[in-house]
């Protein structure tokens, strides 16, 4: 029987984890699911939001579906939307930045032309990019007031999935992306094995979505950054400077220069509420690339390295009457964008993290050599050793 998981509504559960030391407090198993600050581990300087996730940026909403059928297919879509009124009528700033292009991604060029973005972002495998078009298109055209739109420009990012999931089998439609769009929500986001994440894997370990954020404080804006990722990439592993790949003997180039280990995708989705002009938006974007350097990425050959980001700031969205006419933008100035990009850096390696804690062991057949495999998640035991924890 095929399972088709989206999430509607979700549980409220745990915001934050709170200082270091009331985490050292949680009893914690190895079979747990946690985020990286329940392990103690908070990168940077920066606090988090309320819900550490890339929906703190006001107006941000985050949908999955989850498609899992039999053994061979583990895979799904992830939608982010920059705000739930109609995208194409009232378009969004951004900026995108190809660290490395080996990659399938649709509808990026034209932010790179234009400098802002129409529609939802949908993340899901290299072979349903052009299901995610669909979906995406089909989801605008259907929006009031679109009924004369004769062009859209559909933003699809994709990793490839096919180590967990029978790509070539092709089994996610359109219908299953649209339902990310339509149930994103604001709040709390699932993380892990879920929606694009789902037949991810990231350093030998399982990978999936992760998201974070970081609030800068009044006295710089008090403007909010947040970050969602898809992991699905390689390297040497290092979690908050500890070169954990290592320490468990699963890292890139271990055995042999020629491994393709590090081979893989990651895409990287930032989104701010600071009024930011395309130019620096893009300038964020790259900027995120310096959270991925610090888990310890190879950005190899094979792996498609992409950076999106966009303004959610209401002085900077491109309304119908802005786009008639010469219109005038407030907007933070190069001088004031130093923090931002710290908190680009900062969310986007928590994400990561995120993304690896909350993952889950998961069993495949791969089609194409016809033997069973097995992709465990990140082992808990190296963050538990000498942790004070009160376990009944």
């Amino acid at each position: 029987m095929r399972r088709v998981y989206s999430f509607a509504s979700i549980t409220l559960f745990m915001l934050l984890a709170g200082p270091a030391c009331e985490a050292a407090e949680r009893c914690i198993k190895e079979s747990d699911h946690v985020r990286a600050r329940d392990l103690g581990i908070a990168p940077g300087v920066l606090p988090p939001g309320p819900f550490n996730a890339i929906t703190d940026v006001q107006g941000v909403l985050v949908g999955h579906s989850t498609v899992i059928f039999g053994n061979t297919i583990h895979t799904g879509a992830t939608a982010i939307l920059p705000h739930g009124g109609n995208l194409y009528q009232n378009k969004v700033p951004a900026g995108v930045v190809v660290f490395n292009g080996y990659g399938k991604s649709a509808g990026l060029s034209q932010i790179a032309e234009l400098g802002e973005i129409e529609s939802p972002i949908v993340l899901t495998n290299t072979m349903s990019v052009s299901r995610g078009m669909d979906a995406v298109i089909d989801w605008t055209l259907a929006q009031q007031g679109n009924e004369k739109v004769l062009s859209v420009n559909a933003v699809v990012g994709e990793t490839n999935d096919g180590n967990l999931n029978d790509i070539r089998g092709r089994a996610l439609t359109s219908e299953q992306i649209m339902r990310a769009i339509r149930e994103a929500h604001p709040g709390p986001v699932e993380e892990g094995s879920i929606g694009a994440g789902t037949g991810t894997v990231a350093f030998g370990w399982k990978g999936g979505i992760g998201t974070s954020s970081r609030q800068l404080p009044d006295s710089l804006g008090h403007w909010t950054v947040g970050a969602l990722v898809q992991t699905n990439y390689g390297g040497i592993l290092t979690i908050n400077g500890r070169r954990i790949g290592e320490e468990l003997g699963n890292y890139y180039l271990q055995h042999e220069v020629a491994s393709k280990k590090a081979d893989g995708s990651i895409m990287v989705v930032i989104a701010t509420d600071a009024p930011l002009s395309d130019r620096n938006l893009t300038r964020l974007a790259r900027r995120a690339a310096g959270g991925v350097a610090r888990t310890g990425s190879s950005f190899s050959n094979g792996s498609g390295d992409y950076f999106i980001a966009f303004s959610t700031a209401t002085d900077v969205m491109r309304t119908p009457q802005k786009r008639a006419a010469t219109a005038h933008y407030a907007e933070v100035s190069n001088d004031n964008t130093s923090p931002l990009f710290e908190a680009a850096v900062e969310a986007t390696e928590e994400a990561i993290y995120n993304s690896l804690f909350m993952a889950s062991t998961t069993h495949s057949h791969e089609v194409t050599t016809g033997k069973d495999i097995v992709i465990e998640r990140l082992p808990l035991a190296p963050f538990l050793k000498g942790r004070k924890q009160r376990c009944r």
